[in-house]
């Protein structure tokens, strides 16, 4: 699969584990990648310019304790305890560091790979 066929609503967990930084980083949507116990691993270049934060100062750093409050609730994070697996597009508004942000998310996570992501379309 090529990057500009690997669009918001039908990229796999799969291709996302195995997608080189670069290609990621050129995808027109943010790709959060998390950790279990949802400290951020992958943040694409995407997600950096869109959210304004440097990728750097974000991996390594809980996603929805420090990074995305906003996300912190029923609607997103608890989603990623509750259910085994997810591949669902919701319509959602961001609201911290910036005014309220019309997006789609989706939310992605498979029984088999440990990582789970949050996808974000502005």
């Amino acid at each position: 699969m090529s990057v500009p066929e690997a669009m918001f609503e039908t990229i796999t967990t799969d291709y996302l584990e195995t997608m080189p930084a670069a290609d990621r980083d050129a995808l027109p949507f943010g790709v959060v990648g998390l950790a279990p116990d949802t400290v951020v691993e992958v943040y694409n270049a995407a997600e950096a310019r869109m959210a304004g934060l440097d990728q750097a100062s974000v991996i390594g750093v809980p996603f929805f304790d420090a990074v995305a409050q906003c996300m912190n609730n029923f609607m997103v994070a608890q989603r990623f305890e509750d259910e085994a697996e997810i591949d669902d597009i919701i319509p959602y508004v961001l609201t911290l560091r910036m005014r309220p942000t019309k997006v789609r998310l989706r939310l992605l996570k498979t029984a088999g790979t440990a990582r789970r992501y949050v996808l974000i379309e502005r």
